[in-house]
């Protein structure tokens, strides 16, 4: 499988320098670079890539600044001089991190893991209609300094906080800059479904559901919160359902 990729790097030198150890490799297809993180975010926009090759520390922005500002995030290979961040840059879950110079040797361990990983994902990526994500899709979340790469299928519930939404996914609440209401026009109803003014819950993490006040529904999660499903979206819930 051809891999479309974005170099972004401040370095002229890195950037070249990493080019020319990918023309071993045929399956990836450098199709665009930048500088920073602005450009990076106009490029995967335009590009739309299905890998990134990211430095860490850049001029404005840090490569994680930049993922977080981005819909959805494309598989995501760091390169870095700096080896403080391997940590960091596995808790978001990236693929791999690689240390500066790049070595072709551990070039190639990061693209053998890049093709593992697509083999586990459901073919269904990218059937859905384009524009909506789907629950394969990953989008990136920071809180303070922890980052993490989630997939939509992994999040229970998503709370209005102002123009935030506070993500619930295993232990964690970060907050996303986000709407409610633009991420309800992003997610697959399917999947996601608008139990009230302040909730979107993930169809697929309900324990249980419970008659509530007024002809509404109180849903449980699996992972312990009730979420009330007010009376006019609880007819569209129990048709959805077939309740």
């Amino acid at each position: 499988m051809l891999h479309r990729a974005i170099i972004i790097d401040d370095e002229r030198l890195a950037r070249n320098e990493l080019k020319k150890l990918l023309q071993e490799f045929p399956e990836v297809e450098v199709i665009g670079e930048a500088a920073n993180a602005n450009e990076g975010i106009d490029k995967i926009e335009s590009l739309s890539p299905d890998l990134i090759f990211l430095d860490i520390q850049m001029p404005g922005k840090t490569g994680f600044d930049m993922l977080c500002e981005l819909e959805s995030a494309p598989h995501v290979i760091f390169t870095t001089a700096y080896d403080e961040y391997a940590l960091k840059a596995f808790e978001v879950n990236a693929l791999d991190y690689l240390m500066k110079p790049v070595e072709p040797k551990r070039l190639a361990d990061a693209l053998l893991k890049l093709q593992q990983a697509e083999e586990k994902e459901e073919q269904n990526f990218s059937n859905l209609s384009r524009g909506l994500l789907s629950e394969h899709d990953q989008v990136f979340v920071k809180d303070g300094e922890r980052c993490w790469f989630v997939k939509l299928s992994e999040v229970r519930l998503f709370e209005s906080v102002g123009n935030y939404a506070k993500v619930f996914f295993a232990g964690n609440k970060p907050l996303i800059l986000k709407s409610l209401n633009a991420l309800e026009e992003r997610l697959d109803d399917k999947v996601f479904f608008r139990a009230n003014r302040k909730h979107i819950v993930n169809l697929r993490m309900i324990d249980k559901i419970e008659p509530y006040f007024n002809g509404g529904l109180l849903l449980d999660l699996i992972g312990g919160e009730k979420v009330e499903v007010s009376r006019r979206q609880a007819v569209k819930f129990k048709e959805m359902m077939s309740l």
